[in-house]
């Protein structure tokens, strides 16, 4: 098996900075490739400040604009925001002759699809992160506790990636669990952000906001319409499973602000297209009705509108 030595890490947000030094640390040459010429700056001349549960310290990586980066690449690691992820790619075709394998972790869906396009479908993996981060400062971010994954193939072709791939995320300290049909943990996923992100931007509450009969009511129509998708694309999730995650979260993280409502205070367009609006896009070609779905995506393109 051949190991994974260098990285593109497409994104310079809190998860991109994270991965990103992580990694470093195992070993991997890492850069980082961003469109904010600032941060860019601050990456390559001081490193990434990691704060974790094994302390504070700077880690070396390197850091340049897409035009700027000539590779190598073993493997590109896609971490935008979902309504950037077109643009970011198509930025980085240039990184095609080394025929990386491309990873996915983000939100939402569309994703893996988009760096089949750009990279081929048997060297795309996908997956989801269960991992706080934050940042705080231009190359500091900072995170705590667990740092789960789950990753799978695109297409089944593709098993001896995501062997190579856990490798490297092993060693840079990540718990990552291969899954067999990783697509049902993505809408699994799915389903559970649906559920709660956008009633916290439209609302401005965070998650103690929606502990109420309300806003259950609301987050389980939401998980029953993304099972009914799902389920017509022959993907059958966890329904139960994903409704005791959001009454977890609501229990559990009372004061935690979904992205979307981060991204709302901070005047930013949000992931709503590929999450609850990607829901009823999917609905639609299924001929499943999603008006939750529907209502939530309208009110948060409303709301973002008037920014």
């Amino acid at each position: 098996m051949t190991a994974i030595r260098s990285v593109a890490m497409i994104g310079a947000g809190a998860m991109g900075c994270l991965f990103a030094a992580r990694l470093a640390e195992a070993g991997a040459e890492v850069t980082v490739i961003d469109v904010d010429g600032a941060r860019l700056e601050a990456i390559a001349a001081n490193g990434i400040a990691l704060t974790d549960d094994g302390g504070s310290r700077t880690v070396a990586v390197k850091a340049a604009r897409a035009e700027d980066f000539d590779g190598p690449a073993d493997l590109v690691i896609l971490f935008t925001k979902g309504m950037h992820s077109a643009a970011a790619l198509a930025s980085v075709t240039h990184l095609r002759r080394f025929n990386p394998v491309a990873l996915t972790l983000q939100n939402g869906i569309g994703n893996a699809e988009l760096l089949a396009g750009a990279f081929g479908a048997d060297r795309v993996l996908m997956g989801t992160a269960l991992i706080p981060a934050d940042l705080t400062g231009p190359s500091a971010v900072e995170t705590h506790g667990f740092a789960s994954l789950q990753m799978g193939a695109f297409r089944d072709s593709g098993g001896d990636d995501v062997a190579r791939v856990a490798d490297l995320l092993a060693r840079a300290r990540f718990a990552v669990h291969p899954h067999p049909r990783i697509a049902v943990a993505v809408w699994e996923k799915l389903a559970f952000n649906a559920a709660l992100n956008a009633v916290g931007m439209i609302c401005e509450v965070p998650n103690a906001g929606i502990d109420n009969v309300s806003g259950r009511r609301i987050a389980t129509a939401v998980v029953d319409e993304t099972a009914m998708v799902a389920a017509a694309k022959g993907l059958a999730i966890d329904r139960d499973g994903v409704v005791a995650q959001v009454d977890a979260a609501l229990r559990e993280h009372g004061g935690h602000k979904a992205s979307m409502l981060q991204d709302r205070e901070g005047g930013r367009r949000s992931e709503i297209e590929t999450i609850n609006g990607a829901i009823s896009a999917e609905g639609r070609r299924a001929s499943v009705p999603t008006p939750v779905c529907d209502t939530l995506s309208d009110l948060v393109r409303i709301i973002e509108a008037g920014y």
